[in-house]
């Protein structure tokens, strides 16, 4: 496979968020968030979607924290590109340890595209017994492919149908760190 150079697909990409925009975004989530678990007694379960989701989900964490809403951090490893632009049948490669029985849960992660991944990892903290299972996607792609009975709960920002990269979400595992969102050039 040719793997395209991260500076080769800046020079043609269109930028679609700056960091700032994101920052903005993740305040007004953070705000809508604690307006929904300020009266929670126990902290949720904060569950981060590695490993696109960790740049967002550090961000959302700090903006709760300014909200005062406390969180018990985890995170799982559930994937289904492994590197490529297409995904595949779902691989966990890690779980986390926090047991979710009784427990208020919010999934973090990087973007909802079709939502194949979400809509498991979702079925499986039911399984484990979490009262209430919460999405916040940094981003949502613009399309009406989505998985029926997924849909992100907390939204950032939309994104057009098309392959879009940065803020966490990769290409070819290149450009995750990049603070602010592209999309490939058409």
């Amino acid at each position: 496979m040719n793997v395209p150079r991260l500076d080769d697909a800046l020079d043609t990409a269109d930028l679609l968020f700056d960091r700032d925009a994101l920052e903005d975004a993740i305040e007004a989530m953070a705000d809508e968030i604690a307006d929904d678990y300020g009266d929670d007694e126990t902290p949720p379960v904060f569950l981060t979607i590695m490993h696109g989701g960790m740049p967002f989900a550090a961000q959302l964490a700090f903006a709760l924290g300014e909200n005062e809403i406390d969180l018990e951090l985890d995170y799982l490893h559930a994937t289904r590109y492994r590197g490529n632009t297409t995904g595949s049948g779902l691989a966990w490669l890690h779980r986390p340890a926090t047991p979710l029985q009784g427990r208020r849960v919010l999934l973090v992660d990087d973007i909802l595209d079709e939502g194949h991944t979400l809509k498991a990892v979702k079925h499986w903290c039911e399984d484990q017994g979490a009262t209430d299972v919460r999405i916040a996607v940094l981003a949502t792609k613009d399309h009406d492919r989505c998985v029926e009975g997924i849909e992100a709960d907390y939204v950032g920002v939309v994104v057009p149908d098309r392959y879009v990269f940065g803020y966490g979400m990769d290409l070819h595992e290149q450009g995750r760190n990049l603070p602010a969102i592209y999309a490939l050039a058409e």
